[in-house]
């Protein structure tokens, strides 16, 4: 073996093993990352303390938006189907597609509308105590502050 492909075997070994351990990094920091990011559903069954009334409160509120937050999601798929349709088959960007465009967008608009109402709804069950944990999940949520 020559001098020079020895040391590109050698080369490529060692890019190999760190590439692996980056790699392996990352997952790790990633899991632990994840692991400190609490779920908000997580934080008001598991770390506020609700009452029987508050948790019944809010399933009904779950319930309800489940049912809005499905219905949207549905609406945005449909826009999505349009979309593909006018991409793959038109293969331009017509009228079609604009509409497509612009009805996932006002379908995604009111699901984050809603969802946020939803929010609101479900922090106005809350004791201020309770409140202000679920404020810090919420800007914690939203990237507003850090853990």
């Amino acid at each position: 073996m020559t001098s020079q492909w020895r040391t590109f075997v050698v080369m490529l070994l060692i890019t190999v093993l760190a590439a692996g351990a980056a790699g392996w990094s990352g997952v790790e920091y990633g899991l632990h990352k994840s692991d400190q990011t609490a779920d908000l559903d997580a934080v008001l069954h598991r770390d506020l303390g609700l009452t029987a009334e508050q948790d019944r409160q809010l399933d009904t509120l779950e319930a309800s938006y489940g049912h809005d937050r499905v219905a949207l999601q549905e609406e945005m798929r449909a826009a999505n189907r349009d979309l593909a349709h006018s991409i793959t088959k038109d293969h331009r960007f017509d009228p079609g597609a604009r509409r497509a465009i612009d009805r996932f967008h006002v379908a995604m608009r009111a699901l984050q509308e809603k969802t946020v109402e939803h929010v609101l709804a479900m922090r106005a069950l809350l004791t201020p105590v309770q409140a202000a944990i679920f404020d810090k999940t919420i800007d914690h949520a939203l990237g507003t502050e850090s853990p």
